[in-house]
């Protein structure tokens, strides 16, 4: 297949970073402020995070564009449907930008957290790369806000990190904790007790923090023993310290 015609517009993948817009890099400030078009994911009738972050940031005469989520949570991951749906989702979405970008018309598109880690933005790419003009543009993750937020290292010297998923079956999440020195955990939500098990499992769960909005006005730090039984929000990363070599 031929590369995309220079004549194009640019889809920008843009990471906004943690959510505090401050942490927002140099360079998606500029792409933001001078965009004619903006795209952003967010759930069916809901403003999304990643449009508040953008506060007023954004032209007067820009165009939005929402991509609204067709399903979230309502049908369970192992589900052959679910996958289908999204990827009819993001096959349509990607259609409209590819779109705007045979039109000469440049697009941001914007994530939350970093684009290519664990970012919807990244089954837009692969859709996109090969016939338009793609770039992105990195930013801080929440799990680097979350580990800050507790005010200690996640690692030292040697320490090995590892960045766990939630939604992991429990036996799994036991064996990396096990291996691991230190551990970002992600996607928590309903998967809470499952985490909570695996770290007690492992010997780890009175070593864990809970925190929850890290870098956004909401946000709250808290050792994960004492956080009750509430179900966490979506914004919410469980962090174990790594304890390696130093001087």
């Amino acid at each position: 297949m031929s590369g995309p015609d220079k004549t194009q517009g640019t889809v920008w993948g843009v990471g906004l970073g943690p959510g505090n817009p401050d942490l927002m890099s140099v360079k998606a400030d500029r792409l933001l402020r001078q965009a004619s078009h903006v795209a952003y994911f967010r759930k069916a009738g809901r403003t999304g995070h990643a449009r508040r972050i953008l506060g007023g940031i954004l032209r007067p005469d820009v165009t939005e564009i929402a991509m609204e989520y067709p399903v979230t949570t309502e049908i369970p991951l192992s589900d052959p449907r679910y996958n289908q749906i999204l990827s009819a989702f993001y096959e349509d979405s990607a259609a409209r930008l590819r779109a705007l970008s045979e039109g000469g018309q440049d697009v941001v598109v914007v994530s939350e957290g970093d684009p290519f880690f664990y970012g919807s933005f990244m089954h837009l790419y692969t859709r996109l790369k090969d016939t338009c003009p793609v770039e992105v543009v990195p930013a801080i993750t929440g799990m680097s806000a979350a580990w800050t937020a507790t005010g200690m290292p996640i690692t030292w010297g040697d320490d090995v990190l590892s960045v766990l998923m939630g939604t992991s079956p429990e036996d799994a999440l036991v064996d990396h904790i096990t291996r691991s020195d230190a551990l970002v955990i992600m996607k928590i939500g309903r998967n809470i007790e499952k985490i909570r098990n695996a770290l007690r499992r492992a010997g780890r769960y009175d070593a864990a923090w809970l925190v929850e909005y890290a870098a956004m006005a909401e946000q709250t730090v808290q050792k994960l023993s004492e956080a009750g039984d509430k179900v966490t929000p979506y914004f919410s990363i469980i962090v174990v310290h790594g304890n390696g070599r130093r001087p």
